[in-house]
């Protein structure tokens, strides 16, 4: 069965550490797959808070975001009890789009790749919007990872 091969990025500029609640383990006693990407969801709003935005408003007051496609990669389980880091990075911005890249690891261990495509978004016009111009600076003050 061929597989979405994603890469590890060069750099991340973001990292958030969070516990494996008892909640998040499935039936096969590991870290379960919708409970992954809501620890991705969790490090999405965290990155958006430390440019003053949210998922609703990314700055203009009217422009939020939708997904518009998540891949993952899982390469290790991890349990109840264990610690990750999420590393996150914004790339491949475009008119009205980005994509955001996840590195998951637990104990030094590669877990998992995730990527998600970010479509800008108005909720009451339903539709796509251009990225704001506010956020677009945001975005460029990122420092480059060395």
């Amino acid at each position: 069965m061929p597989r979405i091969r994603l890469d590890e990025q060069s750099c991340y500029e973001f990292t958030h550490e969070m516990d494996v609640r008892a909640s998040d383990i499935n039936m096969g006693g590991h870290l379960g797959h919708t409970e992954l990407i809501n620890y991705i969801h969790e490090a999405r709003a965290l990155m958006f808070e430390t440019f003053n935005v949210h998922e609703r408003d990314l700055g203009d007051g009217c422009t939020g975001i939708v997904i518009g496609d998540l891949a993952v990669n899982y390469r290790s389980e991890v349990f109840w009890g264990d610690k990750l880091i999420i590393n996150s990075s914004i790339g491949e911005i475009s008119g009205k789009s980005f994509r955001i890249f996840h590195r998951i690891t637990c104990r030094g261990a590669l877990v998992a790749l995730v990527e998600t495509g970010i479509i800008a978004f108005s909720v009451t016009e339903r539709k796509a919007l251009p990225l704001p111009a506010v956020f677009l600076e945001k975005l460029h003050t990122l420092s480059a990872c060395v």
